[in-house]
């Protein structure tokens, strides 16, 4: 996917939940589905098309195949990702050719190879690494250059602000692992214990 990027940028942050805690949050974003889990300020500056990001996991979001449309903006803006790649709670691999104001296509040639990869990497019983690394191509050059200046900051605004989002969704709701269960003739002692 998108081969020799001008530009590839990675963020990650540490979830303190397992994969499966956060893998539904992935699964259901996207414009019209759960959000991008940006604050509201950065959606009313950057983005004020988005509704309000998901606070809950919403069941009938949670099917997701290679080759669905996530669109990234109203159906008329005709701007969106497809699903390339995706393993549950592991990858999640989105990619655009879309990603152009409308018209440029036509009358500049301009073209856009975009990919968005979000990893889940297990870095303990309920810690997660999710690293987000985006690779982009364009062109002519001028295009290169105004998504350069333009386009890359936005991107650090808006990934940072879909790492943090995720992560206080996954870390304060969604499933729970059990708590540890003591061995009976443990608990047993432990009671009689307190009332000693």
């Amino acid at each position: 996917m998108c081969p020799h990027p001008h530009a590839v940028t990675t963020h990650a942050i540490t979830v303190d939940a397992p994969p499966e805690q956060i893998w539904p949050w992935l699964a259901q974003m996207g414009w019209g589905r759960g959000g991008w889990y940006t604050a509201r300020w950065v959606d009313q500056i950057l983005f004020p098309n988005n509704a309000p990001s998901a606070e809950r996991i919403i069941p009938e979001l949670q099917h997701l195949d290679v080759g669905d449309r996530i669109l990234d903006g109203p159906p008329e803006a005709k701007c969106a990702f497809l699903v390339e790649e995706l393993a549950s709670n592991h990858h999640l691999l989105l990619h655009s050719r879309e990603h152009l104001p409308p018209g440029w296509a036509q009358r500049f040639g301009a073209s856009i190879d975009w990919t968005w990869a979000f990893v889940l990497s297990e870095r303990g019983p309920r810690r997660t690494r999710l690293i987000l690394r985006s690779r982009m191509r364009v062109r002519p050059w001028w295009v290169t250059t105004f998504y350069l200046a333009v386009i890359v900051p936005a991107d650090f605004v808006m990934s940072r602000q879909m790492l943090r989002g995720v992560k206080a969704r996954a870390e304060t709701t969604g499933v729970r692992a059990p708590a540890p269960q003591a061995h009976p003739a443990l608990a047993a002692r432990g009671a009689s214990a307190v009332h000693a």
